[in-house]
């Protein structure tokens, strides 16, 4: 398991801003539990368990600016 900094990537934070308000919306009126707490744990418990694990050792560029806010 990753602990401390993780590698920024360009690629992936301009694809996660420009997803937009219509395909959420899609996904929300197709699956029902998209986008609500704890959905994630009911479908995959191991993978859900490793990505709060992961969430909490490490930290990226975002983290550190909030820091001097």
């Amino acid at each position: 398991m990753k602990i401390g900094f993780r590698t920024p990537s360009l690629k992936k934070s301009f694809r996660a801003r420009t997803t937009g308000k219509l395909k959420r919306k899609i996904k929300k009126s197709v699956n029902p539990f998209y986008g609500k707490k704890g959905a994630g744990f009911v479908k995959n418990p191991s993978r859900s368990v490793k990505s709060k694990i992961y969430r909490k050792t490490t930290f990226g560029l975002n983290d550190i600016f909030k820091l001097f806010k």
